[in-house]
């Protein structure tokens, strides 16, 4: 299969439209969105822009169903049983969910063949808790007398703000939650991947989902700033960069909104003396190339004893030569092309800033040999970079590596933690204490051993300017619920 052909698989009935209080209805402006394919450079698809007025339209949806409908006073199991009906729908898109990533931003479709099926899985590990949660907690009242609750209930309307890099997983885990505690969602799809959202949206059609707990819309940024300036929003969920997650949290601010933020990373990859340089190798290379290296989480700072940091050189540069980028539905692929134009060109930036600075470029750098069409980069390698350069500080998201040497193993904690940035980790030791002691001085929300993991199950979240709240499990519940306290008698 090619791109093109799988284009054609992506059926979708209402791009005009926007699905607001459980219809969908013609937005107030006839402006459309472009999707643009990162392979070919051609426009793929066109769908509707949501811009103010229709964002106050997803609200008042939203709020209506919130505040007078059936919705947030249902049991929790009953909710339940609406996500895994959805989840049932997303599943039998799963094909065509895959599909859409890949074409959107040329995810490899080895990765995205199975977003339908991870989406259900999402929806369906949060309607589980709908049993084994605690809703009411019970206490005991400090004067001694009565009895006392903490009661769990929902924040109210939510404004879910997804990026573009995975964009339905990223939807699920904040609408899944979102349900599950009672609360309406109106879900905001980025402009350059807005293809998911309608096929949830349509998604949730199929099953009845009552009216106004979903509404999704697709906006550009002035849009999306009236909507979470909309005070009928309680909440915003938001995952992107840490610049528009502070202009976020500086307006919601203003009313005391609550909000939960998963936002940039610059995480470090700290190798102890124990661990084999070309083991290392080969378990960092595999991650940098996920998506392309647009992963906020990805490890993109690795530290070695600079007694052997020439030896990392060599065993990264001869990995990335078998790393060849090309067509995401080839399978000879290790990776496919950075989402857009100006995703390349801000690469490309960063790498040119690395070579001012003074760091060596090892490897890579330019456009991939006979990739002249797509916005394609090659896996690059910069060595003996200084943890104060621009490259080793700010995120480029991309398949690029700063290669940092340190002198003990004090030294690579100081390196890991010296950046604003705290959203993951990795120590590569093959010692288990060694592994738990150094992550724990590790200022960073998700620390794993010996190789990139993350599970959005138990938690997902960063520390610093990496976010705020989290994702996943018990912890990412929390945030779509207000405890109340009760004094009884």
């Amino acid at each position: 299969m090619n791109v093109a052909e799988a284009v054609k698989l992506i059926d979708i009935k209402h791009l005009d439209k926007l699905y607001i209080g459980g219809a969908w209805v013609a937005p107030s402006s006839d402006g459309k969105i472009e999707v643009v394919s990162p392979v070919t450079e051609e426009v793929i698809f066109k769908v509707a822009e949501a811009r103010e007025p229709d964002m106050d339209r997803a609200v008042a949806a939203a709020r209506v169903a919130f505040d007078a409908s059936s919705w947030p006073k249902l049991s929790h199991a009953e909710r339940a049983g609406w996500m895994v009906k959805l989840g049932a729908a997303l599943r039998a898109r799963n094909d065509e969910l895959g599909h859409a990533w890949t074409n959107q931003i040329g995810a490899l479709h080895a990765l995205t063949r199975t977003a339908g099926n991870g989406a259900a899985a999402i929806l369906d590990r949060f309607a589980a808790l709908a049993d084994t949660f605690e809703w009411e907690e019970e206490h005991k009242p400090g004067d001694g007398h009565g009895r006392a609750l903490i009661v769990r209930e929902p924040v109210g309307v939510v404004a879910a703000v997804v990026p573009w890099n995975s964009p339905l997983a990223l939807a699920c885990h904040k609408l899944a939650p979102a349900m599950l505690a009672g609360c309406t969602v109106i879900v905001k799809a980025s402009p350059e991947t807005p293809l998911d959202a309608y096929i949830l949206a349509e998604a949730a059609e199929s099953i009845g989902l009552p009216a106004g707990v979903l509404g999704v819309v697709v906006g550009h940024r002035p849009a999306s700033e009236h909507l979470i300036r909309n005070p009928g929003v309680d909440k915003v969920a938001f995952t992107g960069s840490s610049a528009a997650g502070k202009r976020i949290a500086s307006i919601l601010g203003e009313r005391m909104a609550r909000y939960t933020m998963e936002l940039g990373g610059k995480s470090a990859a700290i190798v102890l003396d124990d661990y084999g340089v070309d083991e290392a190798v080969a378990s960092l290379t595999g991650s940098l190339c996920r998506l392309s290296g647009q992963v906020c989480a990805a490890l993109t700072r690795v530290i070695v004893p600079r007694e052997r940091h020439d030896d990392f050189v060599d065993s990264f540069a001869a990995a990335m030569q078998k790393q060849h980028p090309g067509d995401p539905y080839d399978p000879a692929s290790a990776f496919g092309p950075l989402a857009m134009e100006r995703q390349l060109e801000r690469v490309q930036g960063y790498i040119a800033k690395g070579q001012e600075e003074g760091a060596t470029l090892a490897y890579g750098g330019g456009r991939p040999a006979g990739l002249n069409r797509g916005f394609y980069i090659e896996p690059t390698l910069f060595a003996n970079v200084d943890n104060h350069m621009v490259i080793a500080q700010e995120e480029i998201f991309g398949p690029v590596i700063s290669l940092i040497p340190c002198d003990d193993e004090a030294d690579a904690i100081r390196i890991a933690n010296e950046t604003v940035y705290g959203l993951n980790g990795c120590v590569l030791t093959h010692d288990n204490d060694r592994a738990y002691n150094v992550a724990r001085q590790v200022k960073a929300g998700n620390v794993s051993q010996g190789r990139m993991r993350i599970d959005f199950g138990i938690a997902f979240g960063g520390f610093k300017q990496s976010g705020i709240g989290r994702e996943g499990g018990r912890e990412g519940l929390l945030p779509y619920l207000e405890p109340k306290t009760l004094m009884l008698d």
